[in-house]
Order: structure tokens, then C-alpha cells, then sequence
């Protein structure tokens, strides 16, 4: 997908993943033919997230310059990863999201346009993409950009030495690039540089994908004059260049970073949109608990990553705006059916593994009451998921699928089938053996309201007879609980997390066998067979690639080894001295952060 997949909290063309229990939107979604729309009425209890705006202006004159203060909204700090190449959550992403150095722009429909730093051009018959530097861009420290630039992030993903997650199967359909990385060449033979600005790059295959920055194409450049000297193991991610003054080509220029806690930009004169008219963005991390508090008081200009369990505590402030979008993630819960093989950068299935019992990993879906906790605590800013394809990719997402309700009836009939019997009489059931059986939960810790869903659903599981204990017998700090999802923890049965999917609704990079965002590990023959055709050149074909996306869809609704939680709509509270904010995907505020303003000195309280 692009953006990246992140950890949600980018992938590949660019995802991140976040955290535990996440939200969703409530307009109106086409099915996954395409030309069918299914409406999604208000009901009782839930909040109309359609009456929110995805822009405000606010009246009033502006004055000059002004620093925007923004709320990072997370219980943990941030890691301080400010290179895409090597960033893999969401929260480090929202920060560079100030300086990126994004060379694309996309439309509403996520498909590139000509009005960004470099310009697209396909020759799908030849296999091949031609990227072009429109005009004199300069970074951030006045260096010219260059094709250097943009040839360089694909010699750090695919460089022998790369440790990060961006390195997978959509990668390797660039031609040679699979030789480079395993040490048999010393250039990518598939990229070319044709003249100072522009790059040629071959691919093994050209799907619909790459106009969404997909099929490996890469969509950032990197100043090669600041990161050549630095060795890519070890040492890249934790230089200078990475962590405290990253050359970038984003509106805003990182200033000064206390560690995890706060980051200063200041206005980036080199902007090839001009100057911005704010002086400063600061960004400093706050914790969910105080978020509300911080806002009434005026603290802060923007929340981002706002908890939408709490929207109550700010839907009457009068000094703020709410504006909203549905957003690109959905939340889950991922069985682990087997390892990752890091030294061959592939999942491997394990049949024997726990979890490896279809009618156990849909009993636990049919087990979870998720409707009555998107109602109670979400008030329907996330609704349940059918899909591993948010609404949001209108010709994708197959509205017809029924998904996991809740129907605990229907869990108990499946359990007992399948050999889970209570033996002892004591309300649990035992394995198909007899013996003790429990299954282990990763849930990230967060506000109290996350401890609350996850005994909610514990006690859903209790009732059914399932006795599930918690990982380390409590939620999970945010890094700490990735690091042992993609560490494959043996304590790890199955666990509850969510992604952020990029502008490429391709699911390759999350469920792929190369994929190391694959963390459930399932991997077979038909499942690659499937990402594949969506992917294909048969798919340039706008029905096939529909349909496409609709059996993949029904397969992993079947095989349930990934299944969905949550949709979500995300929240930005907003300051009312805000002027010129926008969140719409095809006009993003981080794409024209250069003509936010400010009407007052402090923020309103």
C-alpha cells in the first residue's frame, strides 16, 4: 500500500500499524463491484460523524507568522525514526509528516497527479516508469534535488545490509533488485538515471498498483549528500541524519528533538510551494488521559491521533473545531499460525501450530461482542469491520461480506464440533486432548477505557467457555507490544492491533509471504496466488481487479487467520485561531501545510 504500512500506529509505497482498539466512519460506502451504494444510517446512540467538516477557515485576520502547536496524542514515546525508509509506525510518521520527503501527490481516488515534486510516467507495454523533478527543488539546506536523490532510497531498502521492514516481495518486482540485495551486484540494474532529473525504472510486472505508488515503486527520495557516508547497518538509523537533523523537503525543517518527547520545526524557506506563513510547529507528545484537559485550557492547536473514546469530553468545547475523515486503517485481532524467517525474509506456516484450527479462530470472532463496544465506547466514530479493505476504497471493499458478528451461540456450535470440550464441568473447556487449554492475548495498554474492552472481551470468551489470559498478565506498552508481535513471542497466541494501510489498497505488503508486516504468518498457495491477481497485469482491467479483491477477501474472511475489529474515523480537534485546515484526501493538509495561519497569538481557551 502506499504510504506505509505503520504500525498504528507505512508499508510499502507507504504503512504503519497502531494501537489495540481503533474507529471508523459513517458515510456512504459503495460495495465491492463498484456501483452499488449501501447506505449506513445514523442509529440511536451513535454519533453522526457526517455533520463534521473535513476543512475549517475560521474568520478573522491573521497574523503574521505564529508558531502551531500541535498534541501528539500517545501513552508512550515516540522512537525518533525521521526517514521513511526505515520509520515503521505511525506516530514517527505523523512527525515527519511536517517535513516529508514525499515526491507524489495523489487525488481523491489515491492515484498519483502531476502536481508534486516529481511527475509519473507509465509505459505499462515496456514494463517501465520514467520519474521526473518538476522544476528547481531544493532540500531543506539548499542543495538542489537531484536523480541521485531519488535512486537512493531504493539503495538503502534493497542494500544487503537492510534491517528494515520495507524490504518485501512488491520490492523485488523491480528488476534486479532481488541481485543487489542478495550481494550479486553492486547496482540495481532495473533503475537508470537518464539526466540530472529524472530516473527510469523496469519492472518485472506493472499492475493498477503503481499508480498508487505500488508494485515497489518507492514514493520518497533521500538526500544521498548527507546519508552516502553513513553505513546502512546499524549505524544509519541511529545517526543525526536520522534522528536530530534530517535534510527533507516538506513544508516544515526539524529544528530541535527532545528524545520521545517533543520535536520543533521551524518554516523551511527551500519549500517548492513557498514559504509557509507560520513561523514554528511544535509537537509535543501528550498523553491520552490529559489530552481533553489540554485542549479546553488552550494548551494546544491540533490533536492528532486523537482517542475517540473520548470524543464526549470535547464535543461541547466551544474554543475548538471537530473535523473528521474516514480513515485509510482498520483495527484486528491476528492469530499466530507460525515464524518469520528473517535470514530468508519469509513467513513460514506452521501446521501445527495452536492456532492452526479455523472453527477455534472463528469461534473467537463470533465470541466478541464488538457491536456493544463501538456503541459504549466509541459512539460510533469505529463501527464493526467485515473487511480487510476499509470502505473507503469504494471499488475494493465488498460491503456484502457479513463478517464476524457477535453470536455466541454460533461459537459454542463451532468449539464443540471442533473437539473444545468443557471435561471437568468447570465452565472452560479443555483441548481436543483433554487437557488445560488457554489462549494468550497482546493487547496494547492505553487509556482505561482499553483495559475495560479488552476484560469485556475476555468475559465475552469466558462465556463461551474460552479462558484467555493476557500476555505478560497485563496490556502491553505500544513498542514494547510490536516488538514482540513481529518477534513472533511464544507467549503470543493471538493479539489485537491495527493498521494504518497507506493509499494503496493492495494487501501484498501486510499478507504476503515476504511480507514482515505478515505477523499472523499464514502463508499457502492459494492465498499467494490471489495477491498476486490483484497485483497482475490482468487486473489494468478494472472488473477483474474488483473481483479480485472480493475473493481474496472472502478467502481470509473464511480462513480467519487475520480477522477484522474496527473501522475507523479519525478526529482532529482544532483550535479555533486555526485558519485554512484541511483533511481531505484529495486536497491533505500535510500537502498544503504551507497556507495554514494563525488569527491570534495564543491559542483560544
Amino acid at each position: 500500500m502506499k504510504k506505509n504500512w505503520l504500525l498504528l500506529s507505512v508499508i510499502f509505497a507507504v504503512m504503519f500499524v497502531l494501537a489495540a482498539c481503533n474507529n471508523d466512519g459513517k458515510e456512504a460506502a459503495k460495495t465491492g463491484d463498484g456501483n452499488k451504494e449501501k447506505s449506513t444510517q445514523t442509529e440511536p446512540n451513535k454519533e453522526d460523524t457526517a455533520k463534521f467538516p473535513m476543512e475549517v477557515k475560521n474568520e478573522g485576520d491573521a497574523i503574521k507568522g505564529g508558531t502551531l502547536k500541535v498534541a501528539l496524542v500517545t501513552d508512550t514515546p515516540f522512537k525518533g525514526v525521521f526517514i521513511p525508509e526505515l520509520s515503521d509506525d505511525a506516530y514517527d510518521s505523523t512527525i515527519l509528516d511536517y517535513a516529508k520527503n514525499e515526491i507524489f501527490e495523489l487525488d481523491g481516488d489515491f492515484q498519483v497527479k502531476d502536481t508534486g515534486i516529481a511527475k509519473l510516467e507509465v509505459d505499462k507495454d515496456n514494463k517501465k516508469a520514467k520519474i521526473t523533478i518538476q522544476g528547481d527543488v531544493k532540500w531543506s539546506d539548499g542543495q538542489p534535488l537531484t536523480a541521485d536523490d531519488l535512486i537512493y532510497p531504493y539503495e538503502i531498502i534493497g542494500h544487503p545490509d537492510y534491517d528494515g521492514v520495507r524490504y518485501d516481495d512488491d520490492f523485488e518486482n523491480i528488476v534486479g533488485a532481488k541481485e543487489y540485495h542478495d550481494g550479486k551486484e553492486k547496482t540495481i540494474s532495473g533503475i537508470k538515471k537518464i539526466d540530472d532529473k529524472s530516473i527510469e525504472i523496469t519492472f518485472k510486472k506493472v499492475s493498477p498498483a503503481i499508480y498508487s505508488v505500488g508494485d515497489g515503486l518507492w514514493g520518497y527520495a533521500a538526500p544521498k549528500h548527507q546519508l552516502e557516508s553513513i553505513p546502512v547497518k546499524d549505524a544509519l538509523i541511529a545517526s543525526d541524519a536520522v534522528r536530530k537533523n534530517p535534510v527533507t523537503l516538506g513544508a516544515f525543517k526539524i529544528d530541535k528533538v527532545v528524545n520521545g518527547e517533543s520535536v520543533q520545526l521551524v518554516a523551511n524557506e527551500h519549500y517548492f510551494k513557498g514559504k509557509p506563513k507560520l513561523d514554528k510547529v511544535v509537537i509535543e507528545v501528550v498523553p491520552s488521559t490529559s489530552i481533553g484537559e489540554a485542549l479546553k485550557t488552550g494548551k494546544y492547536d491540533l490533536a492528532e491521533h486523537y482517542p475517540t473514546n473520548q470524543f464526549d469530553s470535547i464535543k461541547d468545547l466551544s474554543n475548538i473545531s471537530i473535523v473528521s475523515r474516514p480513515e485509510l486503517s482498520y483495527s484486528y485481532i491476528g492469530f499466530k499460525v507460525g515464524k518469520y524467517d528473517k535470514a530468508n525474509r519469509k513467513n513460514i506456516f506452521d501446521a501445527k501450530s495452536k492456532m492452526n484450527d479455523e472453527s477455534l479462530r472463528q469461534a473467537v470472532g463470533y465470541a466478541m461482542d464488538i457491536e456493544s463496544v463501538t456503541e459504549k465506547f466509541y459512539q460510533g466514530l469505529r463501527v464493526r469491520a467485515n473487511s480487510l479493505i476499509p470502505p473507503v476504497f469504494a471499488s475494493y471493499y465488498d460491503g456484502t461480506l457479513e463478517g464476524y458478528h457477535y453470536d455466541p451461540e454460533k461459537a459454542k456450535e463451532l468449539l464443540e464440533k471442533a473437539g473444545y470440550k468443557d471435561v471437568d464441568g468447570d465452565g472452560i473447556r479443555e483441548d481436543k486432548d483433554g487437557k488445560k487449554f488457554t489462549l494468550r492475548l497482546a493487547a496494547m495498554s492505553g487509556s482505561d477505557t482499553d483495559e475495560a474492552i479488552a476484560e469485556y472481551y475476555r468475559q465475552n470468551w469466558k462465556e463461551v467457555g474460552l479462558n484467555v489470559e493476557l500476555t505478560t498478565g497485563r496490556l502491553i506498552e505500544f513498542n514494547s507490544f510490536y516488538d514482540k508481535v513481529k518477534a513472533d513471542d511464544p507467549e503470543i497466541d493471538m493479539f489485537m492491533a491495527a493498521w494504518k494501510t497507506g493509499t494503496n489498497p493492495s494487501p501484498a505488503g501486510l499478507y504476503g509471504e515476504g511480507a514482515e508486516f505478515n505477523f499472523s504468518r499464514f502463508v499457502s498457495a492459494d492465498l499467494t496466488k490471489m495477491l498476486e491477481d490483484i497485483d497482475s497485469e490482468k487486473s489494468m482491467d478494472p472488473d477483474h481487479r474488483a473481483k479480485a479483491f472480493r475473493t481474496w477477501q472472502e478467502y481470509m474472511s473464511k480462513t480467519a487467520t487475520t480477522m477484522p475489529m474496527y473501522f475507523r474515523t479519525e478526529l482532529f480537534p482544532v483550535n479555533k485561531r486555526v485558519k485554512n485546515f484541511n483533511v481531505d484526501y484529495a486536497n491533505e493538509t500535510k500537502s498544503a501545510l504551507q497556507t495554514i495561519e494563525l488569527t491570534a497569538d495564543a491559542p483560544v481557551k
